[in-house]
């Protein structure tokens, strides 16, 4: 793969930046490779690692002459990058993120942008419960999706060059309207890890005989359920609250659905309960076929 970006500036450098640099790094996908980092700790690991050829504690000095800005920091942090990095944006770059909220994410940064950048909102739609920098590797991405959310008006060569990029890094790339993902990850990222937050929770607060017996005798199914409420507590805290309408509407429909469930359980309806876990069964097969298990 041919270099795609002279300068690419990696503002946060967990999982998914570790992840890209890591990529990039290897690839040759960009002459140089700056990254942000907020602590002098995760500086020093950046550099151990060789993420990167320059990190600054400073975004704006980080984002100073690159082609490609990529913010990768908790959704909260948003708003107070952009006003850092607005002033020191190079005319013609191209802004990015990799957050797990569109909608949140233009409202916070785009305003804070000059005009003479782009920015179109990303999110590759991959990860594990670890975060932090040693935790990434350059294979994260391969056969994931990314989801680039432009919005009206954006400039088409700059979507083009980042479906280049997350290509270039083995993601399969879609286009989708902010809203609309923001509603589809409410279902299939947002909730399941609400999920998994709320019964690891229940399980910590049971009697404590029990609650060693839930550890020692953990089935797979619980044992799934921790390693999702493993994940980063910051990021989770500010998707929640970024996507709040979406989730709370999701929410909704799954207690529902439960209330339902819980219901046919008390009545004994044996064909209500096996009708819903049949119809649950094909789809895990489907993502089976789709190589996304």
């Amino acid at each position: 793969m041919s270099m795609l970006f002279e300068r690419i500036a990696l503002i946060g450098v967990g999982l998914i930046g570790s992840s890209l640099a890591r990529r990039i790094r290897r690839d040759g996908l960009a002459r140089e490779v700056v990254a942000c980092a907020r602590t002098r700790e995760t500086i020093d690991k950046v550099l151990a690692l060789g993420l990167a050829d320059r990190v600054s504690a400073d975004p704006a000095a980080a984002v100073t002459n690159a082609d490609l800005v990529v913010i990768a920091t908790p959704l909260s942090a948003y708003a107070e990058i952009g006003r850092r990095i607005g002033p020191a944006l190079a005319p013609g770059a191209i802004v990015t993120d990799v957050g797990s909220v569109k909608s949140s994410a233009i409202r916070d940064l785009k305003p804070l942008l000059p005009a003479s950048v782009q920015f179109v909102a990303g999110h590759p739609v991959a990860g594990t419960e670890h975060s932090g920098p040693e935790s990434g590797f350059a294979e994260l991405f391969e056969g994931r999706w990314c989801i680039l959310t432009p919005v009206n008006g954006a400039d088409m060569p700059a979507v083009a060059k980042l479906r280049q990029l997350w290509e270039a890094v083995g993601s399969k790339v879609v286009t989708m309207d902010p809203e609309h993902h923001d509603k589809v990850l409410a279902i299939v990222s947002h909730l399941p890890h609400l999920i998994a937050y709320t019964i690891v929770d229940t399980a910590t607060n049971l009697e404590k005989d029990l609650q060693s017996e839930v550890i020692e005798f953990s089935a797979s199914g619980f044992r799934d359920f921790t390693r999702i409420a493993a994940s980063d507590p910051v990021m989770w805290r500010d998707v929640f609250l970024a996507n709040r309408e979406a989730v709370l509407e999701m929410l909704q429909r799954f207690t529902e659905d439960l209330t339902a469930l819980q219901r046919a359980i008390r009545r004994g309806e044996a064909d209500k309960l096996q009708e819903v876990f049949t119809r649950t069964r094909a789809i895990r097969r489907a993502i089976i076929e789709a190589k996304q298990a």
